[in-house]
C-alpha cells in the first residue's frame, strides 16, 4: 500500500466521522456566529478609524 492511499483513507474516514456528528443546528449556529463576528469587527474598525481622526 502506498503512503498516499493510507493518507486518503485516513482523511476519508475522518471526514465521514465528522460529517455524522455535525447537525444542521450546529452548522447554522456557526454561520450566524461568523456573520456576527464579521459585523462586529467591521463596525469596531470603522468606529476606531473615526475616533482616530
Amino acid at each position: 500500500m502506498k503512503t498516499n492511499d493510507i493518507r486518503a483513507g485516513t482523511l476519508g474516514g475522518t471526514l465521514c466521522s465528522l460529517w455524522a456528528s455535525v447537525t444542521l443546528g450546529d452548522l447554522l449556529q456557526t454561520v450566524v456566529m461568523a456573520a456576527l463576528g464579521t459585523l462586529v469587527s467591521y463596525l469596531m474598525s470603522r468606529w476606531l478609524e473615526r475616533r482616530r481622526k
